[in-house]
């Protein structure tokens, strides 16, 4: 059905824009003290940051405040998503969406380069000048970089200059990329939400908190929302007090599994952990019952198949930089496949009307789209060449760099953000790299040593580690702009300001702390794991050659085979609660720590509409966002006392 082209849009009072930068500058310090220093509480790792539903939470509050006086300084519904949208934008952008993978990874190759893995050969030759802040024809660490892992020595000044250069020439694949995701949530925003009418549980809390909560019926006067409130509030304060003072007892929030498991084949179940997020089973409730179905059954069904190959004589391989099975990966990798190519089939439709009206240059009908048709589909294309082309001048194989950017683009983040609009992943992570998908027809010493260390420090920006997807957050926004009748134009550019000066406070304190500080004391993921892991990985492939698995084919094509009948059975009945996007999921880091929340959640949904029926479903929606608000809220209460005073903060069932 077409959109009224005679609905009312909201636009945005420059104060409102005014409040979102402010919010957003003060929320790229927030997340990089809290994460990189205090370490102990990652505020902004989720799509649902903690860390913007703090500050929003707040300026709801304030805002409410103002409300009460007869005023025109009050905030409408539309202008508080704008500003949550910014900050959040800013807060994903600085943690692990960008800043805390990027600029590590400039100078991490340098730093761990020892006479025993001698990187320095092996891997200086590779690597362009303007790529990084240290000399690739130096010797040995140099002090560019010591300073930046042990701190500046006494009066030590902070070398701005030689890292300009390479900040400069990063920014122009970086740009690419995140224009690119705009690209793509304007091509699928009306697909999704208007034609699929996906879930978007992650919407739910920060639409109903922008509505007047002066009206009697409002989400703050509810006495349910405060009553999921209380138990989050009480687990994670109990817990808190526990570590200052431990003879308080606390509430465990995590159940290893495998410490059951003592004798094959159950020893090589893999990392099983009943991770107890209430926040997760709250937005778990809003998700439909096949989908729950299908995600939970999926993760078991990956655990029971390390259990067969292990009763067949199989140890558990590990996939290569990934917590799951190197059989699990491959499936996975076909089923993204198959998933993307049933994405894209569904859509074909509205993929045909979005590009006539992009090469006749004719706007989107209904309201304006987040961009118009021609600027996305052509925005795409250049960003897609853009980034292609680039990677090449890093180091990469043409044919290479373009299997790279494709299958990130139209895989992995297809995929990611399709978890988070339909499933409600509150963590966008997958199982495999763009080159894991190319050992299934060659080996990786076949691509070549220039290549290779290409693809180690891509790798570490962009591919491996998908938490932080702006288009999911993209999506989100868009659907929430629907939901205030937001000018979506307007929302696009908004959030366009925010990037920018997420790019650049987050740059300037992320670069002042590792100097100041020292990046050895502080988040070791950032420094000591994530920006060298490519390099650790491609090391014994430089220097001796891979061998060619033949069994990695075998498990890709099985993987396409099961994704296509759980496609097939999902489109022809109705009654078939399993899913494609269950599969894909079914291996990653996100099902990890979510199986088992989204079980209970599927449990305690069942049981309402069984005994109680869709009216008591609908009734109890302010218990279950009030168990979000009650989970997130302290954990930004928990990083402040912990940020201020320096003390333990409880742990928290999302890592």
């Amino acid at each position: 059905m077409a959109e009224s082209t005679t609905l009312t849009l909201y636009r945005v009072r420059p104060v409102a824009i005014v409040i979102g930068l402010i919010g957003a500058a003060a929320v790229c310090f927030v997340v990089s003290w809290a994460e990189l220093v205090v370490t102990s509480i990652q505020i902004a790792i989720c799509q649902f940051a903690p860390a913007a539903i703090g500050l929003f939470f707040l300026l709801v509050l304030l805002n409410m405040a103002v409300r009460a006086v007869p005023s025109r300084l009050g905030l409408a519904a539309h202008e508080i998503i704008v500003i949550y949208m910014m900050v959040l934008v800013a807060a994903l952008t600085t943690s692990r969406g960008l800043m805390e993978r990027w600029l590590p990874t400039l100078v991490a190759v340098n730093y761990h380069t020892t006479e025993a893995n001698h990187w320095e050969k092996t891997y200086y030759q590779h690597i362009p000048q303007w790529a990084v802040p240290f000399d690739v024809k130096g010797v040995g660490r140099q002090k560019l970089v010591v300073d930046f892992y042990e701190g500046l020595p006494p009066y030590g000044s902070i070398p701005w200059r030689p890292w300009l250069g390479p900040i400069a020439a990063w920014l122009v694949v970086i740009l690419a990329l995140t224009f690119a995701y705009a690209c793509l949530a304007a091509i699928l925003r009306r697909q999704w939400v208007d034609n699929e009418k996906l879930s978007f549980p992650l919407v739910q809390l920060p639409v109903e908190l922008s509505r007047d909560q002066s009206v009697p019926d409002s989400f703050l006067r509810n006495r349910l929302t405060w009553l999921g409130f209380s138990i989050p509030a009480f687990v994670f304060t109990l817990n808190g007090l526990h570590g200052l003072y431990p003879a308080i007892p606390m509430i465990p929030l995590q159940y290893p599994l495998n410490q059951y498991m003592h004798a094959k084949p159950w020893t090589d179940l893999d990392y099983t952990v009943a991770y107890c997020s209430l926040a997760a089973v709250g937005f778990s409730y809003f998700l439909p019952s096949q989908v729950l179905v299908s995600l939970w059954s999926m993760f078991l069904l990956c655990r029971a198949e390390n259990i067969v190959f292990s009763l067949f004589g199989q140890s558990l391989q590990p996939m290569s930089l990934y917590p799951t099975s190197l059989w699990n990966g491959y499936h996975v990798t076909g089923a993204y496949v198959v998933l993307s190519a049933y994405l894209v089939k569904s859509a074909l439709p509205h993929l045909r009307d979005f590009w006539r009206r992009a090469v006749s240059n004719q706007p989107a009908e209904g309201r304006s789209e987040f961009l118009s048709p021609r600027t996305a589909v052509f925005g795409l294309i250049i960003s897609v060449i853009t980034a292609v082309y680039w990677c090449h001048l890093l180091g990469m194989s043409l044919w290479m760099a373009a299997v790279e950017i494709g299958v990130f683009l139209f895989l992995v983040v297809l995929v990611m953000a399709r978890s988070v609009s339909e499933a409600g992943m509150l963590m966008t992570e997958t199982s495999f790299r763009p080159v894991d998908l190319i050992r299934v027809f060659t080996t990786q010493r076949a691509l070549g040593g220039s290549t290779l260390t290409a693809l180690a420090m891509v790798d570490a920006v962009f591919t491996r580690d998908l938490r932080g997807n702006l288009l999911s957050t993209f999506l989100d926004g868009l659907k929430m702009a629907d939901l205030t009748k937001l000018d979506r134009r307007q929302l696009f550019w908004s959030v366009a300001a925010a990037f920018g000066v997420a790019l650049i406070a987050g740059g300037i304190i992320q670069l002042v702390l590792p100097y100041h500080k020292g990046a050895v004391t502080l988040y070791g993921y950032s420094y000591k794991w994530n920006a060298f892991a490519g390099f650790t990985y491609f090391q014994p492939v430089m220097e001796t050659p891979d061998k060619y698995d033949f069994r990695l084919p075998i498990f890709f094509l099985a993987g396409i085979g099961f994704a296509t009948f759980l496609a097939y059975m999902r489109t022809q009945h109705v009654w078939w609660p399993f899913s494609p996007l269950g599969f894909a999921l079914s291996g990653s880091w996100s099902m990890i720590v979510f199986w088992w929340p989204i079980l209970v959640a599927w449990i305690v949904k069942s049981v309402i509409l069984r005994y109680g029926g869709m009216k008591v479903y609908l009734n109890l929606r302010p218990f279950f966002l009030g168990l979000i608000l009650g989970e997130f809220l302290l954990a930004v209460i928990w990083a402040a006392i912990a940020s201020i005073w320096r003390v333990p903060a409880p742990f928290f069932p999302w890592p």
